[in-house]
C-alpha cells in the first residue's frame, strides 16, 4: 500500500481525477481501451492509464496535493517587469558576447531570440559572421532571427577572432576585435547598458578591467554568484567564486561593500546581512585570510555583518551575502551545481516500483521538477563580475538557451536599478583604504 491508499481527502481525488479523464478520453477518442472502476482508493488498470487520470485533472491535483513553490529568480523577474506586453521605449540595450561558451554561437543566440520577447531589452549580438550563418542555418532561426532584426530587438555586429575557452586570458590584448573587447567597448561607449559572456571566465575579467576598468577603491574585481536558500524567495550572493584564488583581507572587505550595495539594490533586501565563510562561528576560528578579515568586517559601519557562515550555513537564507576566497567560493559553486540532478537521481532510485508506484510518481513529478528548478544553474543564469565600471554577467561555459536567458533577465536588473550609479557613490565617499 503507499501513501495514498489510506487517505481519505486523497482517495476521492483520483476517482474524480480518472472519472474525469476517461470522460474527456471517450469525447476526443485518444484514449482507447481504458477499462476497470475506481473502487475506494485502488486504482485498476495500467500505471499508464493513472497518469493520463492524472493529467486529464492536473489542474485540481496541482492544487491539493503541490505546495506553492516560487520561481528562484521571482524577485528579479519583477524587477524586470514582463506582463505580457512591453513598451520598446523601456527597453534597454544589452551587449552580448555571441561567440563565447561551448555551444556559441547558436544557442547563445536562441537564448537572446526568446529574451527579446520576454523581457523590456534589445540586444547587440556581437559574432564572427561565418559561424553565426551556419548556426542560423543549422538551428532553423532564420526566420525569428529575420522578424527581431526588422523590429530592432536585436543587431548583429561582426567580429573578428574570438577568444576560445582554452586560451590565456590575456590573450585579449592582442585580439583586439574579438567579440568580448567589442562587446565591453559598447558598455564603454554607452551603446549599451550592461554585457553578456559566456566565455572564458579569465579572458571576461580580463577585457573589463582593461575595456571598463576598475572602480574607484576595488583593487580586484569579484565575481558573485547567486545561490538559492530554503526560502523560495530569497537568494544569497556568494563571492568571489573564481576570479581570485589568492586573496588579502582587504578584497574580501571590499567585496562585501560591493556585494551589500547589489543585494540592496538589485535584490530589494532592506538590511542586507553580511556573512564571511569559515569553518566555525567564533571569531577565533579559520585560517590566516579569515582571521584578518573578520576584524575589518567587524569593525565596519556601512553594512549589518552577521558574523562567520559555515558551509551548512550557506544556503540556511540567514545570511545575503557572503565572502571568501575564489577558490573556497568555486568550490562552492561547483557542488551546488551537481546537487539537484543528483538529489532527483536519488529520489528516482528511492520511489515504489511497478503500477502503484507510477502512480505516486504521477502525483509527484511537477513537485520533483520544481525543485531540480529551484537547484539548477541553468535557472540563474550567470554570475556577475562586481568591481569593474559596468554591469557584466558572466555566463557558465556551457550555457544554452535557459541560461542566456536567466543571465539576460540578471542583467538587465542590475542595470535597470542604476546599481552603478551607487558603486560610484560607494567610491567617491567612502574609498577603501588598505
Amino acid at each position: 500500500m503507499i501513501w495514498y491508499r489510506r487517505n481519505a481527502a486523497v482517495t476521492s481525488l483520483v476517482d474524480t481525477a480518472t472519472s474525469a479523464a476517461n470522460t474527456a478520453g471517450s469525447m476526443a477518442g485518444s484514449v482507447a481501451g481504458v477499462a476497470g472502476s475506481v473502487a475506494g482508493a485502488a486504482v485498476s488498470g495500467a500505471g499508464s492509464v493513472a497518469g493520463a487520470a492524472v493529467s486529464g485533472a492536473g489542474s485540481m491535483a496541482g492544487a491539493v496535493l503541490q505546495p506553492l513553490v516560487f520561481d528562484p529568480l521571482r524577485r528579479l523577474q519583477q524587477g524586470s517587469g514582463h506582463d505580457g506586453s512591453i513598451n520598446d521605449a523601456d527597453r534597454l540595450w544589452v551587449a552580448v558576447d555571441g561567440m563565447g561558451g561551448d555551444f556559441a554561437p547558436g544557442p547563445i543566440l536562441e537564448g537572446c531570440l526568446r529574451a527579446v520577447e520576454l523581457l523590456p531589452l534589445r540586444v547587440r549580438f556581437v559574432a564572427e559572421e561565418a559561424p553565426l550563418n551556419q548556426a542560423v542555418a543549422a538551428m532553423g532561426l532564420q526566420q525569428e532571427l529575420a522578424v527581431a532584426l526588422d523590429r530592432n530587438l536585436i543587431q548583429i555586429i561582426p567580429s573578428g577572432p574570438s577568444v576560445g575557452m582554452d586560451e590565456e586570458a590575456t590573450v585579449v590584448r592582442k585580439k583586439r576585435d574579438a567579440s568580448i573587447n567589442m562587446a565591453m567597448d559598447l558598455v564603454k561607449g554607452g551603446q549599451a547598458t550592461a554585457v553578456y559572456s559566456a566565455g572564458n571566465s579569465g579572458a571576461v575579467m580580463a577585457s573589463a578591467i582593461f575595456r571598463l576598468g576598475r572602480l574607484k577603491g576595488i583593487d580586484r574585481p569579484a565575481i558573485g554568484a547567486l545561490f538559492p536558500t530554503r526560502d523560495p524567495e530569497q537568494q544569497v550572493l556568494v563571492l568571489d567564486v573564481g576570479a581570485n584564488m589568492d586573496c588579502k583581507a582587504t578584497y574580501l572587505h571590499q567585496w562585501a561593500l560591493l556585494g551589500n550595495i547589489y543585494s540592496r539594490d538589485v535584490l530589494q533586501v532592506k538590511q542586507p546581512r553580511i556573512g564571511l565563510v569559515n569553518i566555525g562561528e567564533e571569531d577565533c576560528k579559520g585560517n590566516e585570510l579569515c582571521l584578518k578579515t573578520y576584524p575589518l568586517l567587524a569593525a565596519e559601519q556601512r553594512f549589518v555583518f552577521a558574523g562567520n557562515c559555515e558551509g551548512r550555513d550557506v544556503l540556511s537564507g540567514e545570511f545575503d551575502v557572503v565572502v571568501c576566497d575564489g577558490f573556497t567560493g568555486n568550490v562552492l559553486l561547483k557542488f551546488l551545481e551537481s546537487v539537484g540532478s543528483v538529489l532527483l537521481d536519488v529520489i528516482k532510485e528511492e520511489l515504489p516500483r511497478g503500477r502503484r508506484g507510477k502512480v505516486g510518481s504521477a502525483f509527484l513529478i511537477n513537485n520533483l521538477r520544481r525543485i531540480k528548478k529551484r537547484l539548477d544553474h541553468a535557472e540563474h543564469g550567470g554570475a556577475l563580475l562586481l568591481g569593474v565600471d559596468g554591469v557584466c554577467v558572466i555566463g557558465h561555459g556551457s550555457s544554452k538557451a535557459l541560461s542566456v536567458l536567466s543571465a539576460l533577465r540578471l542583467a538587465h536588473s542590475a542595470a535597470n536599478h542604476g546599481v552603478m550609479a551607487n558603486l560610484h557613490a560607494l567610491s567617491a565617499s567612502a574609498p577603501v583604504v588598505d
